[in-house]
């Protein structure tokens, strides 16, 4: 199974009054989530599942994609790293799962599936990583297939 894990690009500062999930990507961002997004099109299945945080700024960089995608409201800012692997049915799923999500969740699903000892990993705003779960020698086997950030795609 793959499982895509994709920050969203880079947002405006809340302003006071604003609800975290109302924060719209910049510019900037914009640009990100588009060129992360035409390189992911070149490259993901077609029969991938894509699952979006409610966050508008996660909304607008999976629109970066130019594919339908699915709002999940457990992937929410602060979820924790179960709710994806749930929402991603990970490693069991028979097909590809994009999370467009946020920072710290992100990072630490990575460390969580990546084993990595201090429990966090750092992702870019913008940046997709790409996992491969496979069978070796009867064991599983966790690869990072790519890494792809705006500055790059």
């Amino acid at each position: 199974m793959d499982l895509i894990l994709w920050r969203h690009a880079e947002a405006e500062d809340q302003r006071e009054g604003q609800e975290d999930l109302d924060r719209a990507l910049t510019p900037r961002g914009q640009k990100q989530a588009a060129r992360v997004g035409e390189w992911l099109r070149k490259h993901l299945p077609e029969d991938t599942q894509v699952l979006c945080s409610p966050a508008l700024r996660c909304q607008q960089t999976a629109l970066g994609l130019g594919r339908g995608f699915s709002i999940v409201d457990s992937l929410a800012p602060d979820a924790p790293p179960a709710a994806i692997l749930q929402a991603a049915q990970w490693p069991g799923n028979d097909r590809p799962v994009m999370v467009v999500g946020h920072q710290p969740t992100l990072g630490q699903t990575l460390a969580q599936v990546l084993r990595l000892q201090d429990g966090n990993c750092g992702v870019r705003k913008g940046a997709a990583w790409w996992l491969r779960a496979r069978e070796s020698d009867g064991a599983q086997e966790i690869l990072v297939w790519a890494v792809q950030s705006p500055e790059t795609a």
